[in-house]
């Protein structure tokens, strides 16, 4: 016979094996998560955008490079090196881990180099949840910032930062950390480019990999979109009192 007190006991002990189980789980989660992290730290660190990529056909010539497009991000280091010796570029993304303990919290900061928000220090904070790599970083932007594809709260309209896209550019396990980095930083890459950059294969390859160039078409904040479409001029003014005002 069932007695109550034998009930409540073997009820107590189901629901202590589920929520074993359920920790045992999510610890497994962590665990996977954190193997990755420790690789693609290694990767992103080795590989953040710099100006020297996106003008790597105004170098050619000078620094003797010749790459297909297809082979810019395996030899993007070994270029990144060449032009840090001939003292022609400095990077544009930073990133800071607050706490080294904590690969999964980390702040990136993107210098732009050219465009409306060259002269700007944009700060971005994110987080990779325990379920890493099968669904996308969170990433805010801590600096308030006058663009179509960041609101002034700090949402971002990043493709690759979609859980769930049906064009195909949302996120999925074959992302890294880089991705991120690097769709982050093609943000302010775009409209007001240098046209030589606007020409070079590893613009073409950017816009291909992350079609997150800087985008008026389909804005997240559609009063900046509209600014911008209404008066050119005065949008770069607001952009620049922004910079200014936030993002030194």
């Amino acid at each position: 016979m069932l007695t109550l007190a034998s009930k409540l006991k073997r009820d107590d002990g189901l629901k202590g094996s589920r929520t074993s189980a359920t920790t045992s789980d999510s610890t497994r989660r962590v665990s996977v998560r954190d193997k990755l992290l420790v690789k693609e730290v290694a990767e992103l660190e080795a590989n953040l955008p710099f100006p020297g990529l996106l003008g790597l056909k105004v170098f050619n010539s000078e620094l003797k490079v010749n790459l297909l497009p297809t082979e810019v991000f395996m030899d993007e280091l070994m270029c990144f090196k060449m032009l840090q010796e001939n003292k022609q570029i400095t990077g544009t993304c930073k990133v800071h881990f607050p706490d080294p303990n904590k690969l999964h919290c980390f702040q990136l900061t993107v210098i732009p180099d050219e465009g409306y928000y060259q002269g700007g220090k944009f700060q971005f904070e994110t987080e990779v949840p325990d379920a890493y790599n099968m669904v996308p970083p969170k990433v805010k932007c801590l600096t308030r910032i006058w663009h179509p594809n960041i609101t002034e709260t700090g949402e971002i309209c990043l493709s690759l930062l979609r859980e769930h896209s049906i064009d195909g550019t949302g996120w999925a396990p074959t992302r890294t950390l880089k991705d991120v980095v690097w769709g982050l930083n093609s943000l302010f890459t775009g409209e007001d480019c240098d046209s030589r950059q606007a020409d070079s294969p590893v613009f073409t390859l950017s816009f291909s990999l992350f079609k997150d160039l800087l985008n008026f078409d389909d804005p997240l904040n559609i009063e900046a979109a509209e600014h911008h479409l209404r008066d050119k001029e005065d949008f770069r003014n607001k952009v620049d009192d922004y910079i200014k005002r936030y993002a030194r």
